[in-house]
């Protein structure tokens, strides 16, 4: 049987975390940061945890992961 293949965007956006669970990096911390408050920049900087029901599809797009 071939090898399946690796959703590339999909590995440049998640990572899997030894207990399976799906980290991704949040999003808006790239521009327009001076009416954001320190406070929501620094939660920002924190990767989150993908939820069950959306992470189903993301080990569907990283089988080796």
């Amino acid at each position: 049987m071939p090898k399946m293949k690796t959703r590339k965007a999909a590995a440049k956006r998640y990572r899997v975390t030894g207990t399976g669970k799906i980290r991704y990096k949040k999003a808006g911390l790239r521009h327009i940061l001076t009416k954001k408050t320190r406070k929501n920049k620094r939660n920002l900087r924190a990767s989150g945890i993908l939820e069950e029901s959306a992470a189903k599809a993301v080990r569907q797009m990283l089988p080796y992961a």
